[in-house]
């Protein structure tokens, strides 16, 4: 009986005629379905499944489109913000501030922020300087439309990442910096400076924007503008600048403070040496100098600088190493320089009180005689006091007076620190022993320990068997601190920090921390340490009347005298060091030994920890003191 499943059945049913003939194996068969097209089905099969994901999404025609895509979207908004910022009224440094510097307790120490500024015509600067600057930030400058499109990259990225704030801005961008914008290291600030910058060349003449960016670069010695750097460096107006001076301001505009030659190290000074080459061979380059006038040229020393009014005393020392430090942490000297800011110090007035008072009588109060004074004129003394729990300078001596003697004695890294260095070599043979460093030989031991110690090994010294065992590389008594202290604190790394906070509004200056990674192994530290307490002179020891380790003695060169000692609650550097007092060159001292600068660090630390009850050094246990030559006993 047919019914609708036998129809079903039967539209089911091939076709024997159109019914594939079975003519092998599956093998075979397989095989043939290779030919004929099968092949390429497989193929785009494949290919469709490569396709899936987020694969599809990356063929090259999408990408090319991706690129156009983004590049219009680049122009867009470059566009909308082209039109949107306009160029602003000049940040006038009128309305700068005082700095107001004030120890840690909140009493003020000093007032900064007058902004010495002489506005001057372009006609009066030679042409020679004006192709010095240049020369020296921006070659393109007369040809470029105000902005170097790489550089600006590059600045973005840089702040971005945090790798700097360097960024080869062009000056027109400088210009738009100083006299339209703050100078705040941000993303948004250098978007406004791009824009701005082309607006202001489109607008302005290349000689407008060059008299405006030499009339509001920062120089150093607070001195903004041409006119005033040619009177604070070579006491002279900008008229009568050669091109060799005008080369040494355009190389100074970098790093003011750093590049002063007043207070450069020999790192520093070789540094703005050779920017200063740099910038007369790129004005031989431009056909700007003539290469036998350039052969014939010499660097042209600038003069001793006048310091602020307000700053006699230690207070230019102090104010001096704060500024720096708050340069080092990424404040602009620019920043700085407008003023506003309210600086609080680490600085113990009891504490620097004493260290003044010590250092005063130690150098010229027990001087009589006309043979006495003279050898106390040719006598300098500078010295840093530390907290080695938290890196504080609590005082700081830089000299008799920083009117008088504007290069501080206690950061300045120029004469050989002798027999102090001793602990470090030291210190460089039980560490890579302790945590098994690989090292090359010991000399490179000795370089990576006193880096890891926070000493600058760059500067020379590190060379040669015989320099490290005499300890002929140069250093700073801050330095010094730093590096004893870091055996105070177990081996973890101390570098000395004076600036407590900075503020300036609701702006606060990030600093970094003053105890950091660690530098050499605890157990190192410690038998340093043990080692300094045996080492320690029995008189420092009787005079401070409490445990003590520390190391003292004469440079090789006889022109330094050094005693770094601590206890377990102070850290200090004293050094005499013999200086011309005429001509502030280096000599030998004279009845300024061993036995001087030990009792004046003697002094300075009964005088500092008075009343404070005597502390002893730690073995790592917690319980266990070192033993010291002499009983302890409370001041």
């Amino acid at each position: 009986m047919a019914g609708p499943l036998t129809a079903l059945r039967a539209r089911r049913a091939p076709d024997p005629e159109q019914a594939p003939q079975d003519t092998g194996s599956p093998g075979r068969r397989r095989a043939k379905g290779r030919g004929k097209g099968g092949g390429k089905g497989r193929e785009k099969g494949r290919e469709k499944r490569k396709r899936t994901g987020i694969r599809r999404f990356f063929t090259w025609r999408k990408l090319i489109l991706y690129v156009v895509c983004l590049f219009a979207l680049l122009i867009g908004a470059f566009t909308v913000l082209y039109y949107s910022i306009d160029v602003p009224e000049a940040n006038a440094q009128a309305k700068a501030q005082s700095n107001v510097y004030t120890y840690r307790d909140g009493t003020i120490l000093a007032r900064t922020g007058e902004i010495n500024r002489e506005m001057v015509s372009l006609d009066r600067v030679p042409t020679g300087v004006q192709h010095a600057f240049v020369a020296a930030e921006n070659k393109s400058f007369y040809q470029d439309p105000g902005v170097d499109p790489m550089g600006i990259v590059r600045g973005l990225v840089n702040t971005v990442t945090g790798k700097g704030t360097q960024g080869g801005s062009t000056i027109t961008q400088q210009y738009v910096k100083n006299y339209y914008l703050s100078q705040e290291q941000t993303a948004t600030r250098k978007i406004k400076e791009l824009v701005i910058s082309l607006k202001v060349d489109q607008r302005s003449s290349k000689e407008e924007i060059l008299r405006g960016y030499l009339n509001t670069s920062y120089f150093g010695r607070v001195a903004y503008g041409v006119q005033a750097a040619a009177r604070a460096y070579y006491d002279k107006d900008v008229d009568d600048l050669t091109v060799g001076e005008g080369a040494y301001l355009a190389a100074l505009v970098q790093a003011p403070s750093q590049y002063d030659w007043a207070v450069a190290s020999p790192k520093a000074k070789r540094l703005v040496t050779q920017r200063w080459n740099y910038v007369l061979d790129n004005m031989v380059d431009m056909h700007w100098l003539d290469p036998a006038q350039r052969k014939g040229m010499r660097f042209p020393e600038p003069v001793a600088p006048e310091p602020a009014p307000g700053l006699g005393g230690q207070a230019g020392y102090l104010v001096d190493a704060a500024r720096n430090e708050l340069i080092s942490s990424g404040v602009s000297e620019q920043e700085i320089a407008a003023g506003g800011w309210t600086i609080t110090l680490t600085i113990d007035r009891a504490k620097q009180r004493a260290l003044e008072k010590t250092m005063r009588q130690g150098l010229d109060g027990s001087a009589k005689g006309k043979r006495a004074r003279a050898d106390a004129a040719g006598t300098q003394g500078g010295a840093v006091s530390v907290d080695p729990e938290n890196g504080h300078i609590v005082a700081l001596y830089g000299g008799r007076d920083y009117t008088k003697h504007y290069l501080s004695n206690a950061t300045r890294g120029d004469y050989q620190v002798g027999p102090v260095f001793e602990p470090v070599v030291t210190a460089a043979s039980i560490d890579t022993k302790a945590r098994q460093k690989p090292t090359a030989d010991r000399l490179s031991a000795v370089r990576s320990t006193a880096r890891a110690l926070g000493m600058d090994t760059d500067s020379g010294g590190f060379d040669t068997e015989q320099s490290v065992n005499l300890g002929l590389m140069g250093s700073s008594p801050m330095k010094l601190a730093g590096v004893y202290a870091s055996f105070a604190h177990q081996g973890e790394r101390v570098t000395p920090s004076i600036v407590k906070s900075a503020r300036r509004g609701d702006e606060t200056a990030g600093q970094p921390d003053a105890v950091g990674d660690r530098a050499i192994d605890a157990e190192a530290a410690r038998m340093i340490t043990r080692s300094l307490i045996d080492d320690g002179r029995p008189d420092a020891m009787r005079a401070v009347r409490r445990p003590m380790a520390g190391k003292g003695g004469v440079s090789d060169d006889k022109r330094a005298a050094w005693f770094v000692g601590y206890t377990p609650d102070l850290v200090t550097a004293v050094a005499l060091f013999g200086e011309d007092a005429t001509t502030r060159k280096q000599i030998r001292l004279k009845n300024a030994g061993l036995p001087r600068v030990t009792d004046l660090w003697s002094q300075y630390t009964d005088r500092a920890l008075s009343g404070i009850p005597a502390a002893w050094f730690d073995d790592g246990s917690g319980a266990i003191p070192i033993p010291t030559p002499t009983t302890p006993n409370e001041p």
